[in-house]
């Protein structure tokens, strides 16, 4: 007995010794918790991975935060809303991070965000746009870093109407996002363009358009402009099935998101010419700020920055930035601490607006060029996210009294 004893004793003692390294090495670390949906659009989330890689390494180079290193733990949500809630709790529970970050479907992004709200941990929706994320579902833990579905396509009404077009077909995928996409530009115009008509609604599942239906019925709808929300697979095959058709000739298109390079390049020179989008022209953007962030992910990735790059790298940096705000990892603080966050990015300036939890980093606005064989934008300017944001007496009928 006394051999097995002895053995046990020493099995014992190991597993007591592993256990306080262990929990040494977490007391020297701040966990961080990603989620999104890498499988399912990789065009979007490889270099969002990129991005929030880099930034963990610049913060962590420099001492880290609160004298600790960062640590990302993340994981794939499925692009479904009860796996991403399911890999939230294990997170939250099995691996004690601090906070949520990612997402980015917009009923992923809800999802999370309720999740955030009932278990009291802080959520950065890093990417879904959908604006009840900030809007009507709304609570005290929840924060968005992109540009609202109702602030692009307020970006966009500028252009809009001045084409003075009247009879508009819409074409979005029918969920969250694009049905918030497609109400926001109805209401926008036809607060500025009374005379405004929809002729037509295309609403089709998401990633299995049925591009040469839905390019006839706006064809026959005779449309004077088209508004355009859907994106990845399907914004490709809809292009190639309208460039085909010719639906798109002497007619204006207005499109979300169609300038990133994530949904321009797979186009190359099928590139619809002169769609105002908005988007990211990485290669013509020469502040000072963004051309430190290129230049720093061309020698880190050998690679050029996606959308999805800036993304991730500035969800950690503000991770960072409002965990050193709060001086601690509390939720309550951490919340607190979001709350009028200021930071800089590639983008310059921006903040966290307290009212209702939404950044300011805004987003670039052009049109569709060709350049040697590519898509590309032109004549695009920066719209900071304060400008198209709606008054603090709107958001308040919108937004419930959480916090």
């Amino acid at each position: 007995m006394r051999p097995m004893h002895h053995w046990l004793r020493r099995v014992l003692v190991g597993a007591c010794a592993a256990a306080v390294a262990a929990s040494a090495s977490a007391q020297q670390t701040i966990k961080i918790g990603d989620l999104s949906s890498y499988k399912a659009f990789p065009a979007f989330l490889d270099p969002y991975r990129k991005g929030w890689e880099m930034a963990v390494d610049e913060i962590n180079s420099k001492g880290g935060v609160l004298g600790k290193k960062l640590e990302v733990i993340a994981r794939d949500d499925g692009a479904n809303p009860g796996e991403a809630v399911r890999v939230a709790e294990e997170l939250v529970t099995r691996e004690g991070v601090a906070m949520l970050t990612g997402t980015f479907l917009s009923n992923v992004g809800l999802a999370v965000a309720n999740f955030a709200g009932q278990k009291k941990v802080v959520f950065l929706a890093s990417e879904p746009l959908t604006d009840k994320i900030t809007w009507e579902n709304g609570n005290k833990y929840t924060f968005r870093l992109r540009a609202s579905t109702y602030m692009q396509v307020a970006m966009l009404m500028p252009a809009t109407v001045e084409a003075h077009k009247k009879r508009w077909a819409l074409v979005y995928p029918n969920f969250e996002y694009g049905q918030a996409a497609a109400a926001a530009f109805k209401k926008l115009l036809k607060e500025k363009q009374p005379d405004v008509e929809f002729v037509t609604e295309q609403a089709t599942p998401l990633g299995k358009v049925d591009a040469g239906a839905v390019a006839q019925a706006i064809d026959d709808a005779k449309p004077d402009g088209i508004f355009n929300v859907l994106f990845g697979g399907d914004l490709a095959k809809f292009v190639r099935e309208g460039n085909t058709r010719g639906i798109f000739k002497n007619r204006t298109v207005v499109s979300l998101l169609s300038g990133e390079p994530e949904y321009l390049d797979p186009l190359k020179d099928e590139a619809p010419v002169g769609w105002i989008v908005t988007g990211y022209p990485w290669d013509k953007i020469k502040t000072k700020e963004h051309l430190a962030f290129v230049t720093a992910y061309q020698k880190r990735f050998n690679d050029y920055p996606r959308l999805g790059a800036v993304v991730g790298y500035v969800t950690m940096k503000s991770v960072a930035a409002a965990i050193a705000k709060a001086k601690s990892t509390d939720a309550d603080h951490l919340a607190a601490a979001f709350k009028g966050l200021k930071l800089d990015g590639p983008f310059g300036p921006f903040y966290f607006r307290a009212i209702d939890h939404q950044s300011t980093m805004g987003a670039y606005v052009g049109k569709i060029a060709l350049e040697n064989g590519r898509g590309t934008m032109v004549d695009f300017s920066y719209v900071d996210g304060a400008s198209v944001m709606p008054s603090d007496s709107e958001v308040r009928k919108l937004r419930p009294a959480t916090d």
